[in-house]
């Protein structure tokens, strides 16, 4: 089990904005974001304002860059929490002195909505075969392959043509393999719906991170702890169920069921990660959503993909 062994302090943020090799380094600054990670297909975004830019470097941010790279976290316990696509740039003031510049991004957007299949599988293909190809039509759109489970799934009896949008083809094979599918930090990723991603549950206590009550609602198990960039969605955290304030139950037949149970060992997947920053100010945290490692997402659950359907 992982433990924070070092103390949570000197926060630490580097911002990169570039493009076509080149790219600028604006940590130094002051800066607030709003990054929101999921563990459905619709691509992750963040908001990013950056406070008091001279004129030329924020013209050339408007008109030169097209990705951004947000590292964060502390001293000893820093990494990278959103990597994405410029999708857009608006300049304001705020409080008639201080010039802002934000940056909308978006994480693999591009791929989702541009990447298309066209292929023929023989038969004896495999659901991970499948997966492979949209895969690789992600990729040629700048998306990289992460984890992916073993698939499992019976072979195809005949040849199959497929065409279309490579979402779609990462759906079924989702689907079908009783897995989800998303993008994170540029790469393409498939967790088990009763599973979780490769690598050590971070323990959370008061002494390594964790802030107030976690909470047991009908959209999960509902955690706020100091921003770490060791959260992954799929990944696992670990949690004294002792501190987790219960569901209220409503004098109904059948309304306890929405909630999430307890896991025996208290090891939960993070299935949603919304983390806040400033530089400059009081924010420096990360909101979870987490369920038991052999539990799905709750039925009303909101974390469900509005767009999947497309």
């Amino acid at each position: 089990m992982s433990e924070l062994t070092d103390r949570l302090y000197l926060r630490k943020c580097s911002l990169v904005v570039g493009g076509d090799g080149t790219g600028l380094e604006l940590g130094d600054l002051r800066i607030s974001f709003a990054t929101q990670h999921a563990d459905f297909e619709t691509p992750n975004r963040a908001d990013i304002r950056i406070y008091n830019l001279s004129e030329e470097t924020a013209r050339r941010v408007q008109k030169e860059f097209t990705r951004v790279v947000l590292q964060a976290g502390y001293e000893g316990n820093f990494g990278l929490v959103f990597g994405g696509s410029v999708r857009q740039v608006r300049r304001g003031r705020e409080a008639g002195t201080d010039t802002y510049l934000d940056i909308l991004a978006a994480d693999g957007d591009r791929a989702y909505n541009y990447a298309v299949v066209n292929a023929t599988l023989a038969s004896g293909a495999t659901v991970r075969d499948q997966a492979d190809v949209a895969l690789g039509s992600l990729a040629d759109h700048g998306v990289a392959t992460g984890h992916i489970p073993d698939l499992g799934g019976e072979a195809l009896p005949r040849g199959k043509v497929m065409y279309g949008m490579a979402r779609k083809y990462m759906r079924d094979a989702a689907e079908t393999s009783a897995t989800t599918w998303s993008i994170q930090n540029g790469a393409a990723q498939m967790i088990p719906v009763q599973g979780y991603s490769p690598g050590e549950a971070i323990s959370l206590t008061a002494q390594t991170g964790l802030i107030g009550q976690p909470e047991q609602t009908n959209e999960g198990i509902r955690v706020r702890a100091l921003l770490n960039p060791r959260f992954r969605v799929g990944g696992r955290i670990k949690l004294d169920n002792a501190s987790i304030l219960r569901f209220k139950t409503e004098l109904r037949s059948g309304a306890f069921d929405k909630a999430p149970r307890l896991d025996d060992d208290g090891l939960y997947r993070i299935l949603a990660i919304d983390l806040r920053g400033d530089t400059r100010g009081p924010d420096w945290y990360a909101d979870l959503i987490c369920v038991g490692i052999d539990d799905s997402a709750p039925v009303g659950s909101k974390l469900r993909d509005t767009n999947g359907g497309r």
